[in-house]
This record gives structure tokens, sequence and C-alpha cells, in this order.
């Protein structure tokens, strides 16, 4: 069998990866700084020898000693590291590959692609969870969609499992720290470790689980929109079970989100050993799962897989895909060249490793009820104008751009309740509106140039409902094949319901006039006047008319 070097051969993920490879009949060179450790590691697999190993120091020359016939990079965290590893297997003509989630590293490999090339070595970044695994899974739950809109991937593992140093650091490198995701039709940036919630894993035949995840920066977020059609909006999250842990990290966020520190790097000394003591009472059961939203032959569809590991299983899938793309390397069925192991593997390569461990794992297409106006108007949405269709069948998440006009009341009262709202001052803007659909309703953003304000749509008794705040308003959508407009019906606040003659008055209507969707929508309140009129024009993200593609290129130059 083939000779191969595992740097970080005897830690956390490493050394099951080592195990995996020794078992299948492979030379392992146990590489890491501390030869004792390697020594130690090394003595308890047939035929394996210690190196030491520092990724900071001439990796190449141990190379050219050693002489491997393929170079694995186990030992994380890789969020600080640079690529000397895999130029020195590209210099001495030896295949590499690593076990990499750090979205800067991942997604950069592409840029050794050329000396690979030249080299006749293959390089491969990112052979783990993610972006292997969960880029198989993508691309399973997309087979048979014409397009999809939404991807949200959730992991929770064991406290005992997650206790490494390397996880440790990793996580700690981005939390607070702006994380961009493509979401509502254009690249935005969020916070790491924010977007908290409870995610529900459940597999026929297991235990459900629920654990509170995290917005994390993985490569995912930016690999995933290219790879399917229809650029999906992307999200991550993650997290252990441990509650406490994970919202005391939240709230630790803060000052690294608001600049009063510039990163929590340096607690990874406290982080660790809480880790650990945590994990003393861990039930051993990781999980994964990964919902899709898309749509099939003019209908929704939502389609989610999920896996599940116990008895301490979830720390040995990191791990598989790395044992697969080693397989890949050393058969030579990898071109020359360098990339990431999002589009490598299938998830029908990963059953039978599956099928060694303690793991559960299905997809399922889940029932779905569809866009909210659909829902709402029955069959009288498919007698709307094309584009105001396109704008409400939203599903998972969209987008749409273009221009707008804003007009304000010049009252004190008006300005202060407008304020509160969060409306924008008066003037001419490129405008912006991201959707959302979760659970059944929607959030639409309005960005206004650099001023946005937002709210919450929702289905009730045959109306609409929008909520800013603790205000909610009930509309009637009266609507034929010319136009939708919306109709003041109802109004409450904090629930309690409040009489219809000193609600504000909406004017609102949606039309289409040539290709683009266009908005008029004007607020006056009783006695106080007029609060706002904006309207203009949108168009969904990717729907740009030739005329309109011309003015971005001249915008833009």
């Amino acid at each position: 069998m083939s000779r191969i070097l595992v740097i970080g051969g005897y830690g956390g993920f490493g050394a099951r990866l080592s195990r995996r490879l020794a078992t299948a009949g492979h030379e392992l060179l146990v590489g890491g700084r501390s030869r004792a450790k390697a020594q130690t590691f090394a003595a308890t697999l047939e035929g394996a020898e210690p190196v030491v190993v520092n990724r900071e120091r001439d990796i190449g020359a141990v190379l050219v000693e050693v002489r491997p016939q393929l170079v694995i990079d186990a030992a994380g965290p890789f969020q600080a590291s640079d690529y000397r590893v895999p130029k020195a297997c590209i210099a001495l003509g030896i295949p590499y590959l690593d076990l990499a989630d750090a979205r800067a590293f991942v997604c950069g490999i592409g840029a050794l692609d050329g000396a690979a090339r030249t080299a006749g070595v293959a390089v491969v970044s990112g052979a783990s969870s993610v972006p292997a695994l969960s880029g198989a899974v993508a691309r399973h739950l997309a087979e048979g969609l014409d397009r999809v809109t939404a991807i949200e991937t959730a992991l929770s593992a064991s406290s005992r499992s997650s206790a490494g140093n390397s996880v440790a650091q990793a996580i700690l490198s981005y939390v607070g720290k702006p994380v961009r995701l493509w979401r509502g039709g254009r690249w935005q940036e969020r916070s790491g470790w924010h977007e908290l919630r409870t995610e529900r894993y459940s597999v026929a035949g297991a235990k459900p689980l629920s654990r509170l995840v995290a917005l994390c920066d993985v490569p995912d977020l930016e690999l995933l929109p290219d790879m399917l059609p229809g650029r999906p909006a992307v999200a991550f999250r993650a997290g252990n079970e441990s509650r406490v842990q994970m919202i005391a990290l939240w709230l630790l966020s803060w000052p690294v989100r608001r600049g009063w520190l510039r990163s929590l790097a340096g607690m990874g000394r406290w982080l660790l050993p809480l880790q650990r003591w945590v994990g003393r009472w861990s039930d051993d059961r990781s999980a994964m799962a990964m919902t899709l939203k898309g749509w099939r032959g003019g209908r929704p569809v939502t389609k989610r897989w999920t896996i599940m590991a116990e008895e301490g299983d979830g720390p040995e899938i990191p791990t598989l895909a790395a044992e697969l793309v080693a397989g890949q390397l050393l058969a030579g069925l990898v071109a020359p060249g360098a990339r990431d192991a999002s589009a490598l593997l299938s998830l029908e390569q990963f059953e039978p490793l599956f099928a060694t461990l303690a793991v559960r794992h299905e997809t399922a297409e889940l029932a779905t009820s569809g866009p909210l106006y659909r829902r709402l108007l029955g069959g009288v949405f498919d007698r709307l104008p094309g584009a105001v269709q396109a704008m409400h069948d939203v599903h998972g998440d969209a987008g749409a751009s273009g221009e707008g006009e804003v007009k304000r009341g010049g009252g004190l009262i008006g300005r202060m309740i407008g304020a509160i709202v969060g409306f924008p001052p008066a003037g001419s803007y490129p405008v912006h509106v991201e959707f959302l659909q979760r659970g059944g309703r929607e959030r639409w953003i309005r960005h206004f140039g650099p001023h946005r304000f937002w709210s919450w749509f929702s289905a009730r008794n045959g109306l609409l409902y929008e909520r800013f705040g603790l205000l909610r308003f009930g509309f009637a959508l009266p609507c034929d094949e010319s136009a939708l407009r919306m109709r003041l019906v109802r109004w409450s606040a904090a629930g309690v319901p409040l009489p219809l003659f000193l609600a504000p008055k909406v004017d609102a209507r949606e039309w289409q006039e040539g290709d683009r969707f266009r908005f008029d929508d004007r607020i006056t309140m009783p006695l106080i006047g007029e609060l706002i009129h904006y309207s203009g024009w949108l168009r969904p993200v990717g729907a740009e008319s030739e005329e309109d593609a011309e003015r971005g290129l001249r915008t833009a130059a």
C-alpha cells in the first residue's frame, strides 16, 4: 500500500484518520511537533512511524527526508495558516489534501492551481464535513430541482467531541466578527456566533435532539451559492449541547461586534478547560442537518437531510471525506491542479463508511405551505401581472433591486413616528429589498440607499398582516389583472385592537410596467397628515434587462 504522512496525525481528528488509513493497510507516518506524542501514538498502529513536523518551519526538508506518496494536513486550526505545506508538496511533486474548514484558506486554494497543474500534482483542500460532505449533500438534495433558493445547515457536536484546541481556536477566530453571506440576492455581512436559534434533529430510530446553534464562518457560505442553479442564499450554524456555553459565548461576542475587543482568540486557554469539564456530562451524540428550498416544475419544494451519530462516533464523520479523497488521489483519479473538495464526492460514496459507525441518516421531502401571497390569494394569484407574481413568489429567500423616491411629511409628530419606524429621509435612492420566508411568514427588509426598515408579513383569516414592532395591520388584498392593492381593515398595538377611525390611511398599489414591478405606497395619519410616500420599480435579482445591465456597467465605470 501507500506511504502517507499525516501532519497532526496524533491530534483529535488526525488520530482518527490515521487509524482509518492504517486499518486500510497504508504505511503511516504520524507527524507532529512533539516527538514523544508522535511516538506514543505511532506505537498503537502496526507499521507506523513517528515524524517531527512543524508547518511553520522547513516542511520541505522533512518531505525530502521521509518522501511520502501523499501528505494529509490535519493539524488545525487553519484560520491563520498559509500555503507553505501545499507549496512544498507541489515543489516535490507530492499530492496533498487537508481537513481545513477555514473559509479563506479553503476558498483561496485555487491560487495554487497554475503551479499545481504545471507540476502535475493534485492539491485538495476542505476534505472534511465542510465543504466535502456538505457539498455532496447539497448536490444530492438539489437533484431534480429547477432552481434552489435557500440552504441552511446546522451542525451540533457533543461537548466531549468538540473539546479540542483546534476546534476552540477556529470558533473564537470569528465570534463577533463580520461574516459575509449571500442573502436576499446580494452579499451582506452578519456577525459570527449571532442569529442564535434552536434546531431540532430527528431521524427514524433515534431519540430527537434539540440544540442551540449559531452563525459560523465556513467555506460553504462562499462556495454553495455558485454551485447550484438559482444562486441560493446560504447560512451555516453550529454549536454543542451546552446551552449555557452557547449563550455565554454569544454574550462574549458583543464586545467584539461593538469593536471594544479585537478578538476572543486569546480566550482559548479558558474556553478549552470549560469545554472539557462540560464534556464529562456529555451524551456523546452529534447531529447535522441541511434544509434546502427550491422549485420543481413551478412548485415549491423543501428537502432535508439529517445525520445523527451516537456512541461517540460523531468525531469520525469529519475524517470520512479525507479517507475517500485520499483513495482518489493515490489512484490518480484527481486531475492535477488545486481545488476545494466541495464537488469531488457524492453522498453515495459515504454510505459504506457510514455503515461502519453508529450513524443514522435520512433524506425527506417536507410538506411546504408555499409562498405567502399565493397561499392567501388562491387562484386569483395566477391572474396578477407576471412581474407582481414574480415579486411575491417567495420560497426560502429572494431579493430585488431597482430605484425609488421617498417623500416625507413635514409635521413634527409625523417625523417622530417615521424615525421610530425607521423610514428613510426624503430623496431618490437605489432600492434593494430582501425577502426571507420562514415558518409560513415573510420578512421584508427594504433598503433605500444606506437606510433600511423592515416588517414581518403573515396570513390569518383571509387577511394579510404586516407587523412593525408592537403594531400589527390587517389588510384585504383587492386585485385583478392590472394591479394588486392593499386595503387596511384592522389594526392593533401589543395585541390590543384599535378603532379603525384612528388608523393610518394606507394607499398601496403594485402593478407591472414594461417588464418591471412598480410600487406606490402612501401612508397618512388622521390629524397628522402624510407620514411617507415612496414609489419606484424593482426587478428580481438576476432578471436585469439589457438596458439596466448597460446602465450598471456605466455606473461601475
